[in-house]
């Protein structure tokens, strides 16, 4: 079973939350992060994207980032300020985008449960990501980004989160991109309560943070070298998290496009496709259902559907997967799409017309419209120790950085 531990979280005030909060570090880039934080000089990516403040051309993995990222994270302490809470507590966090809700419990999570999967992963990181943030972490001594998780829904702490979220919130607010965040601080008795609560879940499942958990991980390696602990109690043993009821999520596509047709025009390549399954003329931007394709080509949108086999793995059930097995390796020519340079990778937020953009402005030649994956099929990755196609779910809204932090 599960442990969501109570912390002290370092926050900012009520006034100063929307101010400091921010996209999460890795879905900006630099020159991205630098327009968002301009004129706001309370905003987290000050912290989280140093090489902002540093000169164009600054390499943002150089020594003066790390040194500049903690020379924001103190003058921002004091400026906000942020302050750390009196006592240990769990929070409840709620975004809002449009019509969708959803509600999760943040609070520290075990890193020893991280190792031994109960804390289940779907996809492989990156070696100098991971270096990043342990670095990161490691100067600033705190995680100042949640991991996101998942957890198969439990009425007892529904009810619960209802009863904490039925006072007024200490933030809310509306993000630039029209995200509502709403965050409560749990009081004692209700944190005791969804303690108890988690310990029922037998399992999480990293939705979104996959990084930000491995570079915890070997944080807690760094710090406990210098300087150790009781088994298990220091802080760097545990790590952020935000967890939510599966039934909540809500996964946006992922998708693709490529430069080149393996060499051959739109119309041979049309032709090629068409002996492998049926392709659809006219097809919806979006498909309406999983086991089909919508394909952006020379101007026009064609609909294929996957060939299915019976008794498929997990893995082998996902669109992602035979897309590459049906069209992108055999058709296009595309290996491994980790390190081919002619894919790139489009997340469903910017819609079918991105990837209609990118086509007809002649960067790609071809897109690939996903249909979403749900959430059973990633807990079904997950418990069978298998690794999701990288790129495979785009989750959203997003968790807002700097509103909690946990100081290590």
């Amino acid at each position: 079973m599960v442990a969501l531990k109570p912390f002290r979280a370092l926050r900012p005030s009520s006034e100063s939350a929307a101010q400091v909060s921010a996209v999460p570090y890795d879905v900006v880039s630099t020159e991205e992060a630098r327009s968002a934080a301009a004129g706001n000089p309370l905003s987290f990516l000050h912290v989280s994207r140093a090489e902002i403040d540093l000169p164009d051309g600054t390499n943002p993995y150089s020594d003066q980032v790390y040194a500049r990222a903690l020379e924001s994270f103190t003058r921002l302490k004091a400026a906000a300020p942020l302050r750390r809470d009196d006592s240990e507590s769990l929070y409840v966090y709620r975004l809002r985008m449009g019509d969708h809700e959803q509600t999760g419990v943040a609070g520290c999570a075990s890193l020893d449960e991280y190792d031994r999967d109960v804390i289940r992963k779907h996809e492989r990181t990156r070696k100098e990501k991971e270096d990043d943030r342990t670095r990161h972490m490691v100067t600033l001594s705190a995680q100042t980004g949640p991991v996101f998780l998942a957890y198969r829904d439990r009425t007892a702490i529904d009810a619960l989160v209802a009863r904490v979220t039925a006072s007024a919130p200490d933030y809310d607010f509306r993000a630039p991109d029209g995200i509502q965040h709403s965050l409560w601080r749990a009081g004692p008795e209700d944190s005791e309560s969804l303690t108890r609560a988690f310990q029922d879940v037998p399992l999480f499942y990293i939705a979104d943070g996959h990084h930000r958990a491995a570079s915890s991980a070997r944080t807690r390696t760094e710090l406990a070298a210098r300087k150790p602990a009781s088994a298990g109690s220091a802080e760097y043993n545990f790590f952020i998290v935000v967890a939510f009821p599966a039934a909540q999520l809500k996964i946006l596509a992922y998708n693709r496009v490529v430069q080149g047709l393996g060499g051959r025009s739109p119309a041979e390549f049309l032709d090629a496709l068409r002996k492998t399954g049926p392709v659809e003329e006219n097809a919806p931007a979006a498909p309406r259902e999983a086991g089909t394709v919508s394909i952006y080509l020379a101007g026009r949108w064609h609909g294929y559907r996957f060939k299915k086999s019976p008794g498929a793995s997990p893995i082998e059930a996902l669109d992602a997967e035979a897309l590459h097995r049906q069209v992108l390796a055999p058709l296009l020519g595309i290996g491994d799409i980790r390190t081919d340079k002619r894919i790139d990778f489009v997340g469903g937020i910017r819609g079918p017309e991105e990837l209609r953009r990118l086509v007809d402005a002649g960067t790609f030649d071809i897109a690939f419209s996903l249909y979403p994956v749900s959430l059973e099929q990633l807990m079904a990755v997950s418990d069978a120790n298998e690794i999701m196609p990288p790129k495979s779910t785009w989750f959203e809204p997003k968790l807002r950085d700097g509103l909690l932090i946990h100081e290590i």
